[in-house]
This record gives structure tokens, C-alpha cells and sequence, in this order.
């Protein structure tokens, strides 16, 4: 049987939800809270195998004990709120799951929590959305790193700079002075000086700006 504590701070729901699944046969809930704060004590002394977590709540909100909950216990977040912003910060707290009122009947709603509590995730199709989304964006920007990365890489290939050289210039091109770059480096000023006007020539560069746009491969 598992352990279910809902937390949802409208009572009708929170009734509705053990009605549904104290009928499953499979799901018993055996605590309930209305507010944050209160979950995390019911969590940590009724050990749930799933806890249902609403989004908005007083005292403490689902997103600001997320990450603190699924420490205790597999959370699947259940709420009405479908906002991209909210849907990937409650995944990213913790949650393996996430289910939107409106799209999941009772069947789905044991189905959900069955499968979290096996370890795996479950998203209704607005919060999948999201998912799909949010990994693509992080796919293409790792991608654009990496194609980045490899530009700067032949650059430095191209340009045959000592390692000291790419030292100074790595350092001129976070916008640090000469002299802070002496001191973060322990060297002269005028070494500085020295290597940077060594730099300018092999790129054939003719000031700081130059220098950092050729080298970094803009």
C-alpha cells in the first residue's frame, strides 16, 4: 500500500483527493497539510512514500519546500498552476512529478502516484511541454558552448600565443586593467605591458578590443 500525504491548502480538495485514492485499493493517504510549513513536520513524521504538493499555499509555498520535501519523500506536484517558469522550478526543486488540475481524472491521478513511488516520473501534458522545451534550449546552448568552444580552440592554434600570453589576454578580455592583471598574475606591470604588446602582434591587433575579438572568435 502507499503512503500518500496531500498538501493543499483548500480542504475540498484535499478530501476530494483521499476519496479517490483511499478507493484505489493500491494508495492510502495517511496525513494531510494545508500550508508548507506544516507538510515538512507531517513529512518528517509520517515518512509518505508520495506526497501530493500544491503550488501556492500560506505560510510556505510548495516551490520554497520542494527541494526540502523530496529529501523525505517522492513529491509530485499537483496544482492548477501551468506557467513554464513554475513547472520548471518545481522540477528542478525535486519533484518527479507534476499534474495540473483540469487535465487527469481519478485513473491518472493513481496511476501518477504509483508510478512515482516506483522511482519514475510523471508529467501531464501541459508540464511535459515545458520539459521537452526546457531540455531542447539546454541541448541547443550546450551545443552553441561547444561550437564556441572549438572556435576559441582554433584560435589559439592559429595564433601560436604562449601559455602566458593566453594568460594576460584571457584576462584582458574579462575587462581587467593591466595593473590587476599584474597583481592577479604576480608579475611587472610593465611584463604585462610586454607580454600584451607581443600578444597585439601576433594577432595583428591594434588595441585591447581588437585583441579580444580575434581571440575569442567573434
Amino acid at each position: 500500500m502507499i503512503r500518500v500525504l496531500v498538501v493543499d491548502d483548500n480542504p475540498v480538495v484535499r478530501d476530494a483527493l483521499r476519496a479517490h485514492l483511499d478507493a484505489s485499493g493500491v494508495a492510502r493517504v495517511v496525513g494531510e497539510a494545508g500550508d508548507g510549513r506544516t507538510a515538512l513536520a507531517a513529512a518528517r513524521r509520517l515518512r509518505p512514500h508520495v506526497t501530493l504538493l500544491d503550488y501556492r499555499m500560506p505560510v510556505a509555498d510548495g516551490l520554497s519546500i520542494v527541494a526540502e520535501l523530496a529529501r523525505l519523500t517522492a513529491v509530485l506536484a499537483l496544482t492548477s498552476e501551468d506557467a513554464d517558469a513554475v513547472v520548471r522550478d518545481m522540477l528542478r526543486g525535486g519533484a518527479r512529478g507534476y499534474l495540473v488540475h483540469g487535465e487527469f481524472d481519478p485513473a491518472e491521478l493513481v496511476r501518477a502516484v504509483t508510478v512515482v513511488a516506483s522511482g519514475r516520473g510523471w508529467l501531464s501534458p501541459a508540464a511535459a511541454t515545458v520539459a521537452a522545451e526546457s531540455l531542447r534550449r539546454a541541448q541547443e546552448a550546450a551545443e552553441a558552448g561547444a561550437r564556441a568552444a572549438e572556435r576559441h580552440r582554433e584560435t589559439q592554434r592559429r595564433y601560436g600565443l604562449t601559455p602566458r600570453e593566453r594568460e594576460v589576454l584571457d584576462l584582458v578580455a574579462e575587462g581587467l586593467a593591466n595593473v590587476v592583471i599584474a597583481e592577479r598574475l604576480r608579475l611587472t606591470e610593465k611584463t604585462v605591458k610586454n607580454h600584451l604588446h607581443a600578444v597585439f602582434t601576433k594577432l595583428g591587433a591594434r588595441n585591447r578590443t581588437e585583441a579580444v575579438l580575434r581571440w575569442t572568435g567573434r
